[in-house]
């Protein structure tokens, strides 16, 4: 299944920086975080704000999973409504990156801790389930 080793590359060192999710919202955002998609929550404690509910220009922060081993991240470009935002991130599907992908709240109290995501190669919402720590507000530290 190629899915899983792509996105394993979400802060590591091996794939053009431009292309791992990490780099890509770090970019976006100018948050200064590194390592790990999913280490990106602690590490930011204390650093900037935290919250459950979507807003533009935060960051979404997936926890690590076995389908998910660095977590992931996302960046929320519009929110559509409580349960959908449209986000870019990198390396969700085949080392590219994603523009207007659509993000769906599947948690059973509206508080963004579980999501199902757009899958491309599908033109579809995916599947799958993956929870999420929440959203990290960059800028205001």
């Amino acid at each position: 299944m190629v899915f899983l080793p792509l996105l394993a590359a979400c802060g590591g060192r091996s794939y053009n920086g431009s292309l791992q999710c990490a780099p890509y919202a770090r970019k976006l955002t100018g948050v200064q975080l590194k390592g790990q998609a999913y280490t990106w929550w602690y590490q930011s404690q204390g650093k900037y704000p935290h919250t459950n509910q979507p807003q533009k220009g935060a960051i979404l922060v997936f926890r690590k999973t076995s389908k998910l081993p660095y977590g992931h991240v996302s960046v929320v470009k519009k929110v559509k409504d409580s349960r959908t935002i449209i986000v870019d991130h990198a390396n969700w599907d085949a080392q590219r990156i994603n523009h207007h992908a659509s993000i769906v709240d599947v948690s059973t109290r509206n508080d963004w801790s579980l999501v199902r995501v757009w899958w491309p190669p599908t033109n579809k919402l995916g599947s799958r389930r993956y929870p999420t720590y929440g959203f990290i507000i960059p800028g205001k530290s």
